[in-house]
Parts: C-alpha cells; structure tokens; sequence
C-alpha cells in the first residue's frame, strides 16, 4: 500500500479544504507514491518522534499539528523544525499532517472530546458557511434511478444523520441535435419531447467534483443539464468546536474533578463558579478562545479549550464558567482518534501509538 491511499482517505474523512487559511495540513515530507511499512501516530512532530518512528520501523509519520507552519528558507538545523525535517528526509521517513481539516470534521477531535465526557446529543459550536452546495440534473426517466444511486454513492443526498435524501419532479424537456450531435434519442434537425427526471440532492463542496464525475459516468446524454447553486446554508455538521449535554446535571466541583481526571490534567485554569449544576457543556480541543460567544449563544455552563489568555478570560462576564485544561490535554487523544480510523478501514495496516510525551509544558 502507497503512502496516497492513506492519506486520500484521511482526506476523504477530513478534507484538506476545510482546514483554516493559517494551516499546513497535508503530505509535508515524503513521496506519495512511496509504499508503506507501518505508521507512527503521534500529536507533534519533532526529533524524539522520528527517532521513535525509525526504531519501531515505521516509514510514515501521521501527526496532529504540522512540523511546518510557515516557510522554510534554509535547512541546516538551526532550531528543532529543521532538524526533525532533516531527520525524516535523511531515514526516509514521511511525515504527515492533519490538523484543522480534522477539528472541523464531524467525528473529529472534538467528537473525541466529547464522547470523553459522555455528553449526549453532540452538535458543532460553530458550523462552517459556505461549505454546501445543490446539484440539479435533469434526466430520462429511464435512467434516474441509475443517476442517482450514483450520486448516493459519491456521498451526495447527505443532511445530517440521514443518508440517500433527494428530491424529484417530473417534466417535459425539448430538444433539437445539430449536425455534429450524437444524440442518446430522437433525430438530427428536428425537436423532439420527452418525459425527464429533475433530481435535486445537497453535496459538500468537497465532494462535488466526485459526484459530477459519478453523474457524468451513469448518464445517458451526450450534453448534461444541470445546475450547482451555492448555498448560504450553514453546515451543521462541519465546523469548530461542539456542545453537549451531560445526562445528569453535575455540580461545578465535581464536574471540574471529573474533567481534571478524564484528560490527567496537571491544573484547570477556571474563571469564578456561579453556583449552579453544570449540564450543557461547550469545548474545542486546542485553542479554542475564538468560540466563546457560540459557547454564550448555546447557553454552555462552561466551556472547555485551552491557551486562554489572561485578558480573555474576564469576557466570560459571569455568564458562563470558562475552564483552560491545557492545549496538550485537550487534543491527547487525537492518537487514539486516528488510530481507531485507519483500523477500521486498514485492518491489516500497522499502526503504532507513539509513545513519547510531546507536550512541552510541565507543571509544578
């Protein structure tokens, strides 16, 4: 197996369109089409993981956060991302990054998180706009149901937890093929009418190019109608953050316990208690500060992120409890996330848990 088969699955989970302006995601060091021994799954990439990866045998590095983040204009190992990046080049190991494309991914980090704390029906803080689009095909009738499985399977007809959702309305089309016209019915020079098919269906802007390939194959005409309106609609499955609720309101104290326990967090970083249970909880795995006024609009009794700043904490204004558990911690299990993703669909494929603490902050 080629390094591109994974990496194009990732990237089919949590594409590289969805990561932020600022991101690096993607292939950073390495050949696609190099074949791959086994994977090394860690959350940073730096010199002590590549080391981990050349002992255990693996030539690919799946990282959360990226080794290169701006450009690099010399390599002579002046500082830790050169020489990781020399390294890797060096003992011709890949080096591989998915890190906003997967916060913003449904079953994501954040999913991850959540799932951590039991929370129950789990929605994103933040959906993502301008991600959605319709397709509209007009098609024989003959062939609609052809056309849209097809379009099903590219992973069009997707609202939320339903799959195969479409709409359709029947019509009367005309045309008339010209002289260099192959026409799938009816005769050069002169109209002809018919009974056609209006298939409607909602696509991710990511997946759009798979399903005008899959209408394309399964469509009879020569010349396809059909239209790609953008929509404004927010994508209530793509996006940063998420919220929850716990199935029992819990008191501030011990759901702060529980959360010090489940993410083994050297401290919580907390703004004052207001007295009252804890049961809809907001939280975005790393650095999350952005979200607060979502986490406010959703009515969270607290919401949990990590590198808040001094400052920023006095915006929770007595109206929600905002809870710094440490970038490290809200994003460890990220690992396991990705580990669980590629067993499940390379079962064969050997993936390695690393086992190097990345996180460079320590508490006293």
């Amino acid at each position: 197996m080629k390094i591109k088969e994974i990496t194009s699955y990732l990237e089919f989970l949590a594409p590289l369109s969805s990561q932020a302006s600022y991101d690096n995601s993607g292939l950073i060091v390495g050949n696609a089409d190099t074949v791959v021994t086994s994977a090394l799954i860690c959350l940073d990439s730096t010199e002590a993981i590549v080391d981990e990866a050349i002992e255990k045998g693996c030539n690919l590095i799946i990282a959360h956060h990226p080794i290169v983040f701006s450009g690099i204009k010399k390599l002579n190992g002046k500082n830790y991302i050169e020489r990781t990046v020399i390294k890797a080049i060096q003992n011709n190991i890949a080096i591989y990054a998915i890190h906003t494309n997967l916060d913003n991914y449904r079953y994501g980090v954040n999913y991850e998180i959540g799932k951590r704390l039991q929370l129950e029906d789990l929605r994103i803080l933040s959906p993502s706009p301008n991600t959605l689009c319709k397709l509209i095909v007009f098609v024989p009738e003959t062939h609609s149901n052809e056309v849209r499985e097809a379009l099903f399977l590219a992973g069009a007809g997707t609202i939320g937890n339903y799959n195969e959702c479409s709409f359709e309305e029947k019509g009367t089309m005309t045309f008339k093929p010209l002289e260099e016209a192959d026409p799938f019915e009816g005769e050069i020079g002169i109209r002809t009418e018919g009974n056609e098919k209006k298939i409607e269906v909602l696509v991710s802007a990511h997946k759009l190019n798979a399903a005008l390939t899959a209408m394309r194959s399964a469509h009879p005409y020569e010349e396809i109608a059909y239209d790609i309106l953008p929509l404004k609609n927010h994508n209530e499955y793509e996006g940063s953050g998420m919220y929850g609720k716990l199935s029992q309101p819990m008191d501030e104290i011990d759901f702060l316990t529980l959360l010090k326990k489940e993410f083994n967090c050297g401290i919580i970083r907390h703004t004052s208690l207001l007295g009252r249970p804890i049961r809809t909880v907001a939280f975005c795995g790393g650095s999350g500060s952005f979200l607060l006024n979502d986490a406010k609009r959703v009515k969270a009794d607290i919401f949990i992120t990590g590198d808040y700043k001094y400052h920023d904490f006095f915006d929770a204004e007595e109206q929600i409890i905002i809870a710094d558990i440490g970038h490290f911690e809200s994003e460890q299990f990220t690992t396991n996330l990705l580990a669980d993703i590629l067993k499940k669909k390379f079962p064969t494929f050997a993936t390695h848990l690393t086992g190097v603490k990345t996180n460079p902050i320590n508490y006293f």
